[in-house]
């Protein structure tokens, strides 16, 4: 059966989940990413004079002990001859020639320059470059002109707009590869790195005075750091701030399981102190993936234990079967994974991510039609979704906005079936 809902088309109509009441929250990936070079001032200042409600900082750390901004610790790698996934100017810098070496970065062998075997001064000469130029040509043309922001340069921008204007805008920061940095990684010149980037981060916040429940959120795709944050980090220094747990692969494959998990138990290291409680409810052992945290169990534990929400690829909320079509290469079903409202039913915030215009990043609907930004949006909005990552914030404010003025819409659940239909609105309060 096919129902037509005024506000938001025409969708298979099975279950729906009752929203929050609260808005759902619009998070500038990495800044205005679809518009400006990643994790820059300026990509940052953009995506609040377009609307976003919080602002993404993904967390690296100098050689030096301080954290910068980058989404990974890879200033630019070298593969086949090339340089490839550089973010910033440094493989054509004479001067940091010989920082190019090999390391084991989360079980991947990456060869290029990291950002751990860099000073904050060195990191500062460096020039900020688009990451998909070959998609964002608009975004390349700002090549070589901003440079590498650190924690406290974002946070002392948000502040500064608060000042201007009054309006309180968040961030949601995320600690990158902490086990990495904590116990795994080396310097290039040798010796661990052994530096406890949660630490450093909460550290950060509380001297900046930043640390207002309701405009942070730490997010992690590993397990064990948010537990300590949980645990000993947050109380240590007094605050309480919302966790979220970040999910990748839902099923087996690549990126489907934490990290953290995978280095713990071939160390043969004590899991029960290091994952506390969680441990006793969701064993940690060779099976536990990102889907095993979405499993009812899971779900409970997660809630229990550490976290306020989930952070999963938006692949993983609107259920979608592969296409034929090039170049998009999922269709919808119509319907939802049937962990969101399992979730949501628990208390769990789900935010997922990366909304982006580019065609390679859409999919088609059910009629073989391509799903544009917004439409998309629309979707996860009616999913019941508290919030959502987005490169393009001021699509991502309109498309909000829009489900705000509607009254009710539609959404479908994968459990049921077609001859055992359950329907319900999704009210949603503004």
């Amino acid at each position: 059966m096919r129902i037509c809902q005024i506000t938001f088309g025409c969708l298979l109509l099975t279950w729906a989940v009752m929203a929050s009441s609260q808005a759902p929250i619009v998070i500038a990936h990495r800044g205005a990413s679809g518009d400006l070079p990643e994790h820059t001032l300026e990509a940052y200042q953009l995506a609040i004079e377009q609307g976003a409600d919080f602002i993404e900082p993904d967390l690296v750390v100098t050689n030096d002990g301080v954290l910068v901004v980058r989404h990974e610790n890879v200033l630019a790698a070298y593969r086949e001859g090339k340089v490839v996934e550089a973010t910033t100017d440094v493989s054509e810098r004479a001067e940091f020639s010989d920082r190019m070496v090999t390391k084991s970065v989360n079980g991947r062998e990456v060869t290029g320059w990291f950002v751990e075997d860099f000073t904050l001064a060195e990191i500062e000469s460096l020039y900020a470059r688009e990451r998909m130029g070959d998609v964002r040509p608009h975004s390349r043309a700002h090549d070589d002109r901003y440079r590498i922001p650190t924690l406290g340069q974002v946070i002392d921008l948000v502040k500064r707009h608060e000042a201007e204007t009054g309006r309180k805008v968040g961030i949601y920061p995320e600690t990158k590869s902490p086990t990495y940095f904590k116990f795994a990684g080396t310097f290039a010149a040798g010796g661990k790195i052994n530096i406890d980037t949660s630490e450093l981060l909460v550290e950060g916040l509380v001297q900046a005075g930043f640390v207002d429940r309701d405009r942070v959120f730490i997010q992690s795709f590993e397990i064990a750091n948010l537990v300590d944050l949980k645990r000993r980090v947050m109380p240590k220094h007094g605050v309480d701030l919302p966790l979220v747990q970040l999910l990748g692969a839902l099923s087996r494959g690549v990126f489907s399981k934490p990290f953290d998990v995978a280095y713990h138990l071939d160390r043969g290291d004590d899991t029960a102190a290091i994952y506390g409680a969680l441990a006793a409810t969701l064993p940690i052992d060779a099976d536990t993936r990102f889907g095993t945290l979405v499993t009812p169990r899971g779900l409970r534990a997660i809630r229990a234990g550490y976290a306020s929400g989930l952070g999963p690829h938006k692949n993983s909320v609107l259920a979608r079967t592969p296409s034929t079509s090039k170049p998009l290469r999922f269709r919808l079903t119509g319907s939802v994974a049937s962990w969101v409202p399992d979730a949501i039913a628990v208390g769990l915030l789900v935010h997922p991510y990366t909304l982006r215009r580019e065609t390679r990043f859409l999919s088609l609907d059910e009629n073989g039609e391509p799903v544009s930004l917004e439409a998309e949006t629309l979707r996860l909005l009616c999913a019941g979704v508290h919030g959502f990552f987005t490169d393009h914030s001021a699509a991502g404010v309109a498309a909000r906005d829009r489900f705000l003025e509607g009254k009710s819409c539609v959404i479908a659940d994968d459990r049921a079936s077609s001859n055992n239909v359950e329907r319900r609105e999704v009210s949603h309060g503004g």
